[in-house]
């Protein structure tokens, strides 16, 4: 039986065991977290599991997906339940019939009832079961129940593997309602994935990333400067996510305080980015920024496109030079009653100082053995462009 508030499957299981809460005594007969570990024929496992609580879309064109086709495939080696990780459920219920070795398995709250890990796994026998006969192949299923207090926890610390990035986890745990309501009006937004091999070209890495050059409540003048936004979007994943953690949705939350500038910063991003050869030309007249090392020029019939904007440029820019001009109009930012607004505008002052800032970063990769990637990380060049954007505030 199907419907949208509950779901009740019955299927055949080889094996079925219920392993005892160790915290708890039978006799106190409490309704608590429980773990059942099943084997299955993967012929007999229903199509329909609830997915909405895996943290990870499932594509089986990657590495990972195709090594478990060919495990499930090669029915000349019958462990395929032995070699696999298996499918994670979390259940409202579960009671096994043991005349007709049937289980039943209940789920009637979609957020935090369904599968957890293995989705890979569980696709994968979906696509391929077909192919295989009846007691050929059997997956092991562990499921869970009465843990929806800790589902988080439970889904982010059994989605330990490489393929699961913080992201998946974070959106999982929807950490990013922050963004997605502030720039829900952005067009780029549709183009924006917030977990692994979900669709879309624009990381929330890179959002995360940009927007941490703007936090001045961990970026303090010329205290220190975000350099981590070019060297480790790892990083500035994990500084997001601890700042949700600790304030949530509060006016305590930098990234809530940056609500009323949010959209603009990416609007410079794009300003920068689509001028940058523009600027260059008005301090070198005769020079060719397209000729400096690390700037990309389209070849015949190729057109570039700005990051988010989507809109044609003359050339691509290195990060290592986009990240530092723009991360210097942190100098522009004040917080006043608990929000971040702009001292001065920040699209005239790039307009009025634009040539320099590019003057002094090409000049400084130049110094630097013409090495954007030096250029992105040097503490120096980000003060330096930081004070030249600060002293604008003076004219």
């Amino acid at each position: 039986m199907v419907n949208e508030e509950r779901r009740e499957l019955t299927f055949k299981a080889q094996s079925f065991r219920k392993v005892p809460n160790p915290y708890l005594k039978s006799e106190e007969g409490e309704k608590e977290a429980a773990m059942y570990m099943v084997i299955c024929d993967i012929k007999d496992i229903p199509d329909n599991f609830p997915m909405e609580t895996n943290p990870r879309e499932q594509k089986l064109t990657t590495n990972v997906a195709k090594k478990i086709k060919a495990s499930l495939l090669d029915t000349n080696e019958l462990n395929f339940y032995l070699l696999n990780r298996g499918i994670l459920l979390s259940a409202k219920d579960v009671t096994f019939n043991n005349y007709s070795n049937e289980m039943t398995v209940v789920f009637d709250d979609f957020e935090v009832h369904g599968n957890v890990d293995g989705g890979h796994t569980y696709k994968t026998i979906l696509e391929n079961r077909n192919m295989i006969d009846n007691g050929k192949q059997y997956v092991k299923i562990e499921i869970l129940t009465g843990v929806e207090g800790i589902f988080q926890s439970l889904a982010a610390a059994r989605n330990t593997s490489v393929q699961v990035q913080d992201k998946s986890i974070a959106e999982l745990e929807d950490r990013f309602e922050i963004i997605k309501n502030t720039l829900a009006g952005e067009s780029y937004m549709k183009r924006v994935f917030f977990k692994e091999n979900d669709n879309g070209d624009i990381d929330v890495a890179d959002l995360l990333a940009v927007l941490n050059m703007f936090n001045i409540s961990r970026y303090n003048a010329m205290d220190s400067f975000p350099i981590n936004s070019y060297s480790s979007k790892k990083k500035c994943i994990d500084l997001y996510i601890n700042e949700h953690k600790e304030y949530g949705e509060s006016i305590d939350n930098p990234y809530v305080k940056m609500k009323p500038i949010m959209a603009d910063i990416f609007k410079l991003y794009n300003e920068i980015e689509k001028n940058m050869n523009t600027y260059y030309r008005q301090k070198n007249p005769s020079g060719r920024y397209g000729a400096t090392k690390g700037v990309t020029t389209p070849k015949a019939g190729q057109v570039f496109k700005s990051k988010f904007m989507n809109e044609e440029i003359e050339v691509l820019s290195p990060n290592g030079f986009i990240y530092p001009i723009l991360g210097a109009f942190r100098a522009l930012v004040e917080e006043k009653d608990g929000s971040y607004f702009w001292i001065k505008n920040p699209f005239s002052v790039l307009n009025n100082i634009g040539p320099d800032l590019v003057e002094s970063t090409v000049s400084m990769s130049r110094s630097l053995g013409n090495n954007p990637q030096s250029v992105g990380k040097d503490a120096n060049m980000w003060k330096t462009l930081y004070m030249t954007v600060a002293f604008a505030l003076m004219s």
